[in-house]
């Protein structure tokens, strides 16, 4: 019953629901950075700026997660490759 307007509406549904989950996934890894850095580096509420300390301590730490992440999806890449091609073996 499947015809090809069918086949590509599920396919750019699938599409859509894959965007969605990865903009939710960003927005969560955004909002843990974003909470993990201040509570590590905001000491002083005194003022509306940031001190100098403050300013490059979220500076490090935005830089360090943010290499972090980036670190977790090569290896994620790297092992979804090795898999694919493992089960490429395995069919062949």
């Amino acid at each position: 019953m499947f015809n090809g307007y069918g086949a590509s509406y599920h396919e750019q549904r699938m599409q859509q629901l894959m965007e969605q989950k990865q903009l939710r996934d960003f927005m969560r890894m955004y909002s843990t950075l974003v909470a993990r850095c201040f509570d590590d580096c905001v000491t002083d509420f005194t003022s509306t700026k940031l001190s100098e300390r403050e300013l490059a301590c979220a500076n490090r730490c935005t830089l360090k997660n943010m290499k972090l992440n980036e670190r977790i999806g090569q290896r994620f890449a790297e092992e979804s490759a090795k898999l694919m091609e493992d089960q490429a073996k395995m069919g062949a």
